[in-house]
């Protein structure tokens, strides 16, 4: 049955459907971007309206599992912009274990695994991998799965420095297996930055070029958060897409580009 919803209308429609069924309110993303994206989806798979489209992926779990990554914007890789990788290692990490000797660490819309990884392998300089702990989320299930497997193109790791390169990976033909000890370190949840709870007394969390995609409004929430997700003292990493106009407004203080410290009381 082919919807006779205005095109506005209809996409009006799909997002109060998509919250219903899944708890994801598209509404919080920016508008162009993501109507540009699932309209593609929608039009490869051969739908005329996003009410179609609904339709068939409720009736289809590998449709929905490609809607959602198609929402989910999968872009990772190691040690993405590696000089903000070493000020973590050089300056962020050896600040937080002098208040602390256990960190509590977040990777919040952790993709297919790189990120959270590449936190276990900075904290893996500085105790044994036995204790180092970081939680791992991301809105999307299928994408968890294939952090949980660990298996990348060899692009993704060409920012690895060579001695995490050598001790956590297996190369196989032309990818690289993360090893089991690494996967150890990294517990994995599917969580929802818009409409989950988050856990507090967190160290560092890493939030890396996905807010971008939020309405402002979103993000606003989203930091919020985040600051009362961490101790005082307690750090987040951000992308280089992205920048606190007015950290102070979260209790939140720029020490270096992308790194936004909690106040410590005062």
């Amino acid at each position: 049955m082919h919807s006779t919803l205005q095109p506005d209308q209809d996409f009006e429609r799909f997002i109060q459907l998509v919250k219903g069924k899944s708890g994801i309110d598209l509404a919080l993303y920016k508008e162009a971007q993501m109507k540009r994206r699932l309209t593609s989806l929608r039009e490869r798979r051969g739908y005329k309206s996003f009410s179609d489209f609904f339709q068939a992926f409720s009736a289809d779990p590998a449709l929905y599992a490609e809607f959602l990554d198609q929402m989910t914007i999968n872009v990772s890789e190691f040690y993405r912009n590696p000089q903000r990788w070493e000020v973590l290692a050089d300056k962020v990490i050896p600040e937080l274990l002098s208040r602390s000797p256990r960190l509590k660490c977040w990777s919040a819309a952790c993709s297919t695994g790189e990120e959270p990884y590449s936190i276990a392998m900075a904290l893996s300089q500085f105790m044994d991998l036995r204790e180092v702990q970081v939680l791992a989320s991301d809105l999307d299930q299928n994408a968890i799965e294939r952090a949980k497997i660990g298996n990348y193109q060899a692009s993704a790791v060409k920012d690895v420095p060579q001695a995490h390169l050598n001790r956590f990976f297996t190369k196989q033909g032309e990818r690289y297996l993360v090893s089991d000890s690494l996967k150890r370190c990294v517990q994995y949840k599917r969580h929802n930055l818009l409409a989950d709870a988050y856990d507090t007394g967190f160290d560092l969390i890493v939030c890396r070029n996905v807010l971008i995609y939020f309405t402002d409004e979103a993000k606003e929430t989203v930091f919020s958060k985040f600051s009362q997700a961490l101790k005082p003292g307690g750090y987040l990493f951000i992308g280089g897409t992205e920048q606190i106009f007015q950290p102070l407004q979260y209790d939140l203080e720029a020490t270096e580009t992308f790194f936004y410290r909690k106040r410590l009381a005062r």
